[in-house]
């Protein structure tokens, strides 16, 4: 695999003003891998999800069940990767190569150690986390073991989310993208011998989802430690004074984004235990809905992934007319694709649902509560892309009470008001007034951070 990297020191050197052409080009180039390998993702998920589906409605519960508990431990592991990541990425802008070699390193063995610890406390609470969301006795030996299994791999998705975000960071958008893409085709294949020849059902998603994970976390660790020309380790020469400030400033960084994401998917799960007692059918729909609308979304966090990376690099290289234009020119990109996204899956859904599940019922419940959300998706995709430029620009604390407040007073109180007279529906309607009201903040966020970058260049 041929190796290109986007290093925005380098490129400034050879031609210190870019015209708006090329930073659309930047853009793009970008973020298409991020973005394929997400819509590869979905698409893989879509089989699972279909795969699983056929097997009933309670296997389906059982995953729809946990599927926001699994979120956590990987919101946990992706946090702790960014704290490493967006300073990496502020180096390559420095064009600060052996600083960027300090970073990963420092961050195997810390990284490592932590993934171990939320594996441990996962297996430990597996068998008791059904029980505590809610659900019907009936499908909690599947969730039990789904949970189990998936716990296991959060070491490697850790080592998943670091190489690929360091590879990223320093500009090399294509080797992830593709790897990540392999992942998705590894687990649908993985599934295909777990759940169909070896009828293991969803203890053979959970295996599926596992093992292809080891895979790619192993190729991506001997790949960036190995074989990147900017980051590989083979030619690296320790500095004689450690630098104390990494581990400091990767928590500084990292910190607000965890108790940010663990207190968003927390909102998540007690989402689902509002939805737990609705049944297997509502469960499922839940479930299949959220599975169908990451389709539109997925390409947002493409777009992101290459926010943060020109962002991050610019204020390396200390260019705020670049932060500016990078930030508003992917944001823009962002909302426009997913309102996009959200008109082709408005009309192509009942195709997708009847693919996901033979359930009459669970079908209609699911296009009836996706096309009202996806009304959202322009305003979801700034939110998206443009926590993303501002997680480059070493903007995590402001951004994370943003989400803190969105997700647990306006779609988790709307949610509680709603439920009881409206059921699934009403959850739905919470989450497509709260991802608007987000998109709104965001933007505003954005303007303010912008702003008083400038204001400072000034000075």
């Amino acid at each position: 695999m041929k190796e290109k990297n986007f290093d925005l020191s380098v490129l400034l050197k050879n031609n210190p003003r870019l015209s708006f052409k090329q930073k659309i080009s930047f853009v793009w180039a970008l973020s298409i891998p991020g973005a394929i390998a997400q819509i590869s993702s979905i698409l893989m998920q879509y089989i699972d999800a279909a795969m699983v589906g056929n097997l009933g409605e309670n296997p389906s519960a059982a995953i729809g069940l946990v599927a926001s508990s699994t979120w956590v431990l990987g919101s946990l592991v992706h946090a702790s990767s960014i704290g490493y990541t967006v300073q990496v990425a502020h180096a390559v802008g420095a064009g600060n190569q052996q600083k960027a070699k300090d970073i990963f390193l420092e961050s195997i063995l810390i990284c490592l150690v932590f993934s171990t610890f939320l594996t441990i406390l996962g297996v430990l609470i597996s068998k008791y986390l059904p029980f505590w969301l809610g659900s019907e006795q009936k499908i909690w030996k599947d969730a039990s073991v789904y949970f189990l299994v998936y716990s296991l791999s959060t070491p490697f998705f850790q080592f998943i989310y670091l190489t690929g975000g360091m590879l990223q960071c320093s500009g090399n958008m294509k080797i992830p993208g593709i790897l990540n893409s392999l992942l998705c085709i590894l687990d649908a294949l993985f599934n295909v011998i777990f759940i169909k020849f070896c009828g293991l059902g969803v203890l053979g998603a959970a295996l599926g989802t596992t093992l292809s994970a080891v895979v790619i976390a192993l190729i991506l660790v001997y790949y960036t430690i190995f074989k990147s020309s900017y980051l590989k380790l083979t030619n690296y020469k320790k500095n004689a004074e450690k630098d104390r400030t990494i581990s400091k400033q990767a928590l500084k960084l990292a910190a607000p984004v965890a108790v940010e994401k663990v207190a968003f998917t927390g909102a998540l799960v007690a989402v689902t235990k509002l939805i737990a007692p609705l049944g297997g059918i509502a469960l499922a729909a839940n479930s299949f809905a959220v599975t169908a609308e990451a389709l539109c979304y997925m390409p947002g966090y493409g777009i992101q992934d290459a926010a943060a990376t020109l962002t991050g690099q610019s204020v390396g290289a200390k260019k705020d007319d670049l932060t500016k234009s990078f930030s508003w020119i992917t944001v823009n990109a962002g909302m426009i694709i997913m309102g996009i996204m959200g008109l082709i899956m408005f009309g192509i859904c009942p195709f997708v649902f009847k693919l996901l599940t033979p359930v009459t019922d669970i079908q209609n419940l699911a296009i009836k509560i996706l096309r009202l959300e996806l009304i959202a998706e322009p305003l979801y995709g700034a939110s998206i892309v443009a926590s993303g430029a501002l997680r480059g620009q070493g903007d995590t604390f402001i951004p994370s009470l943003l989400n803190l407040f969105s997700v647990w007073i306006a779609r988790l109180g709307l949610s509680i008001l709603l439920v009881g007279p409206y059921g699934l529906m009403g959850i739905w309607i919470a989450m497509t007034a709260e991802l608007c009201f987000r998109g709104i903040i965001f933007l505003i966020r954005m303007t303010i951070k912008l702003r008083q970058n400038n204001g400072k260049n000034k000075q």
